[in-house]
């Protein structure tokens, strides 16, 4: 059963409109100002704000509080949340409490796993996955229960969304894993950073042959090169990200004071590229730690000023 949720990103996305989202990461510490000023920067060329959680295993402030924020400042948060550190009672507990302050969007992730972060002997727990986190967030939504059985006396209404990885080992099953968490009842997803374009044709072509993009909105991830030795670590250090070496030979022949000009050149152009693939339904810009360039990128790709809906 499908309930249309008063979520500003899914009415964006039923009117036909590419969406666009970004994210900000919580600060290490309790000043919420650091996420008004991050938010600020990109709040009017954007639909929604990611508030990412506890990513890459370090102690954040937590993505619950951080999106409370947004909300009071009159924004459209999404909210992550990783099943690492929470079994079912806190994840639902949580859900409820984004739905106390009519938080409408959520990411569904599994989480990096602890031993990348600053605690690596703490304790994962996924009780659950992400995709039956999915499962978790559409019980509650669409049957009203809780997990239990019991029944919620003002169900969340959330849009639900995940993310994906097209380029992660092995390959073959990249597209079966999307279709388990459309099947799950994912609405949207936002995908991994993109750099190599041919792969991810290959991959929207044969999620579309599966009949799989009809079912769900697919917002292609982006991150802008801040440098040579950027785009190297993502090539050669970040698992599953791919970029192609004709990408990072472009960012090493270009000076270094106009490397940060190039790398957002190459973002504009791999958006403009991508906005013709067919099945994409917008954007996820993740300007890490450099959102003052989130404007300039959405306003060079065509998609500024953005749409309004009721």
């Amino acid at each position: 059963m499908k309930i249309n949720t008063p979520s500003k990103l899914e009415k964006i996305l039923a009117a036909g409109h590419l969406a666009v989202t970004s994210e900000c990461g919580p600060p290490r510490g309790s000043d919420p100002e650091v996420i008004v000023e991050k938010a600020n920067l990109i709040k009017d060329h954007v639909d929604a704000i990611n508030i990412t959680d506890n990513q890459t295993s370090v102690t954040r402030m937590c993505s619950l509080a951080a999106c409370i924020k947004l909300k009071l400042m009159g924004l459209e948060p999404v909210l992550q949340m990783v099943t690492r550190d929470r079994n079912r009672i806190a994840l639902q507990s949580d859900i409820l409490g984004a739905a106390a302050f009519d938080i409408h969007n959520i990411l569904c992730l599994s989480g990096d796993h602890q031993s990348f972060g600053d605690c690596p002997t703490g304790q994962n727990v996924h009780d659950i996955d992400s995709i039956q986190l999915i499962q978790t967030v559409r019980h509650m939504r669409d049957d009203g229960k809780f997990l239990g059985g019991d029944e919620i006396s003002r169900p969340p209404k959330m849009f639900v969304g995940a993310a994906a990885n097209p380029f992660a080992d092995p390959f073959e099953i990249r597209v079966p894993r999307l279709a388990k968490k459309i099947a799950a009842g994912v609405e949207f997803i936002q995908t991994q950073c993109i750099y190599d374009l041919d792969k991810f044709e290959l991959w929207m072509k044969m999620a579309g042959d599966r009949g799989l993009l009809e079912n769900v909105s697919i917002l292609a991830g982006v991150t802008p090169f801040k440098s040579v030795g950027m785009a190297r670590y993502m090539k050669n250090r970040v698992p599953g990200i791919e970029v192609p070496e004709e990408m990072v030979k472009r960012m090493a022949d270009t000076p270094k004071e106009k490397q940060p000009e190039e790398g957002i050149k190459i973002c504009i152009e791999s958006m403009q590229r991508l906005k013709e693939v067919e099945g994409v339904r917008g954007f996820h810009v993740m300007a890490i730690e450099w959102e003052e360039m989130v404007p300039q990128i959405v306003e060079k790709t065509g998609l500024y000023p953005r749409p309004s809906v009721d």
